[in-house]
């Protein structure tokens, strides 16, 4: 396995509920399953790791390293506008 894959061992999501991390909305009751994961996310040793793979691949769903889909896309599109 690739050192680029090891972080997944050391995940707090690991121990979780794997729905938690993938809301079916970012509205209503949906909010508070996004604070949970967050939490769960924010004292995880693999959050930034797990936040670079999902930017890198694009991963359009869920909560990775703590950030939403929305705050994802919005960190993407602030990498673009930096590159140009």
């Amino acid at each position: 396995m690739s050192a680029s894959v090891n972080w997944r061992d050391d995940a707090a999501c690991a121990r979780a509920d794997p729905d938690l991390f993938f809301p079916v909305s970012a509205t209503g009751l949906a909010l508070s399953q996004i604070d949970e994961a967050k939490r769960v996310c924010q004292g995880c040793p693999a959050r930034t790791p797990c936040l670079e793979w999902a930017l890198e691949h694009g991963v359009a769903a869920g909560i990775w390293g703590g950030a939403t889909d929305e705050e994802r896309r919005a960190m993407r599109q602030r990498l673009t506008h930096r590159q140009r």
